[in-house]
């Protein structure tokens, strides 16, 4: 039985905008720097139920920006903690924290939990301080390392997990029945993994079922003899998984490598139980590091592609961005290499309300794809259509050297992005430290429309209500139809991760999922179409989006659910 995973608080989602827009090429809305004097690296933002944000990543420093550092066991050595940090909705820092112990300590991924507080994910090397029951040797070996939050950042709960050699988490997200699935690679076969598949020094992917506590529920190693390191994890709407990452196997649970690295896709049931798996790429080396589920039950998979053969066409140069449409049995539907001759690699990529795609990375290119480079490598941000066309493509940053690693649409339909900037001109304003190569800011910019949202003719075909609005039992929906429509449009309800939870499609007065026809409602009359939606059992509270569809023509409206 699904958890109550979704909460009145998670009022605002990344998927859901009011009217579905097209917009021109995007301007900076704010940029923010944040860090001390010393190393601060973001990997991962995500909005958050009040409007705000919660960012992760790690810090060196102990001033500007950053208190609370542990200090290092190493004399003169700056270590690195889990630097957390909330911001609201202008960008403002509200409270910050850093977590870990005297080693090494990285984030490398972030998530509001359904309780309002967060829980975050990474590795550690420490074995004191914040953390404890390293399984390794401190400041030697590597474990995951899972932090539980509360809404001000203060820790609930944390738990080292592993074996002896080095583990290393790089993804995780919160469950349906409330607890979390996490991802990353694994060189051990003791302690908490089993069923590691290579030799000592290379990894698996190593994925990790927790309850809402913490404790491992199941553990899957997943891999061959070769290299296999998973990036990303989301569950998908039949309650299993999906993985991505890297692999040079072709063997153990590995098929059909081309050559080098290769994308791996895995498909698992909610057991961790393989059901499908894909390698794609070419003869050059391919790693993946962002997979989303479709709306459409498909999935959008992005990372650095250096291939020209095999599954990829188009490069341009070095290494490109590669995004890859799947479908749902991960059978590539269409690939795009994205860039210019020099040096691109996407690590982020979400479908938009709009049902394409935004990426966000790095490049080093002014030619291609690419324009606006400001000297080095820029973050990277590209808006594709439902087809992978680009739609338009922005570099941001300065004269040094910027990574974006995380972006995400937000609840204004426009987008926040996260990374790191060494840079202090251009874009890039208040940087804290030296602007060389060992000393990197968090960098977040909020982008927005040049020309404000420029929406298409979807509010003079339809008009779609709820009431009530919030409701605990069932809503009913009113679609206002220009007249002389010669069919219904279709109605699909998502969740917050963007699976599809319930429809009716155009023409069909019988919807699935527990959506029917309102009173006095009949097919194509009269030009207001109720319909009433019952949501199942088996979902929680929380915001989901109401799409309405008619050919080309879209608008979608919130509703909130509290069960």
């Amino acid at each position: 039985m699904r958890g109550d995973i979704m909460k009145n608080a998670m009022i605002i989602v990344l998927l859901f905008a009011a009217v579905s827009a097209a917009f021109a090429q995007p301007t900076i809305e704010w940029q923010k720097s944040f860090g001390g004097t010393n190393s601060d690296d973001a990997y991962s933002i995500q909005e958050t139920s009040d409007g705000g944000y919660i960012v992760a990543g790690g810090s060196r420093s102990s001033d500007g920006d950053v208190t609370g550092h542990h200090s290092s066991s190493h004399p003169g050595i700056f270590t690195r903690d889990y630097w957390v940090v909330k911001l609201d909705s202008a960008g403002n820092i509200e409270w910050q924290k850093s977590l870990g112990g005297s080693e090494n300590d990285y984030a490398y991924s972030i998530q509001q939990t359904s309780d309002g507080g967060f829980v975050v994910a990474g590795f550690s090397y420490s074995n004191d301080g914040d953390v404890t029951g390293h399984h390794g040797i401190p400041g030697d070996s590597l474990d995951y390392w899972i932090v539980k939050l509360n809404s001000i950042g203060n820790i609930e709960w944390q738990k080292s997990l592993g074996g002896s050699n080095n583990d290393w988490a790089n993804s995780i997200q919160q469950t349906v029945d409330g607890g979390y699935i996490v991802a990353g690679r694994s060189n051990s076969n003791d302690g908490d993994v089993t069923g590691h598949h290579g030799i000592t020094g290379y990894p698996d992917y190593w994925i990790v079922k927790l309850n809402t506590t913490g404790n491992i529920e199941w553990q899957k190693s997943l891999g061959g003899s070769g290299w296999d390191v998973a990036n990303s994890i989301q569950q998908t709407g039949d309650d299993g998984f999906i993985v991505a990452g890297y692999s040079t196997s072709n063997d153990g649970d590995v098929t059909g490598n081309h050559g080098s690295f290769d994308y791996w896709v895995v498909k698992l049931n909610g057991s961790g139980s393989i059901e499908w798996q894909k390698s794609l790429g070419g003869s050059d080396s391919d790693y993946a590091h962002s997979i989303q589920q479709t709306s459409d039950g498909g999935f959008i998979v992005a990372g650095r592609g250096h291939s020209n053969n095999g599954d990829a066409t188009g490069n341009h140069g070095s290494s490109d961005f590669w995004v890859v449409k799947l479908n749902s049995s991960g059978n590539i539907e269409w690939q795009k290499s994205l860039g210019g001759i020099d040096y691109e690699e996407a690590y982020s990529i979400q479908q938009t309300v709009d049902g394409g795609y935004i990426v966000a990375g790095r490049s080093s290119s002014n030619d291609g794809d690419v324009t606006g480079n400001h000297g080095e490598s820029d973050y990277w941000v590209v808006k594709l259509n439902s087809t992978g066309n680009i739609e338009w493509q922005k570099s941001l940053g300065g004269s040094d050297y910027e990574v974006a690693y995380s972006i995400q649409q937000t609840s204004d339909g426009v987008f926040i992005v996260a990374g790191y900037s060494h840079s202090n001109d251009g874009d890039v304003t208040g940087h804290h430290g030296h602007t060389s190569w060992s000393y990197t800011d968090y960098w977040i910019a909020k982008l927005s429309p040049q020309d404000g949202i420029s929406e298409n003719s979807v509010p003079e075909k339809f008009d779609i209500t709820a009431f009530p609005n919030p409701f605990n039992s069932s809503v009913t929906i009113s679609l206002s139809v220009i007249p002389g429509l010669t069919r219904n449009p279709e109605i699909e309800i998502f969740d917050v991760n963007g699976r599809m939870v319930a429809e009716i499609p155009a023409n069909n007065p019988v919807g699935a999922y527990g959506i029917r026809p309102g009173n006095g409602s009949t097919p194509l009359t009269p030009s207001v179409r109720e319909l009433i939606w019952q949501p199942a059992d088996n979902l929680g509270s929380g915001v989901y989006l109401v799409r309405a569809r008619f050919g080309a023509c879209e608008i979608s409206h919130r509703i909130v659910y509290l069960k």
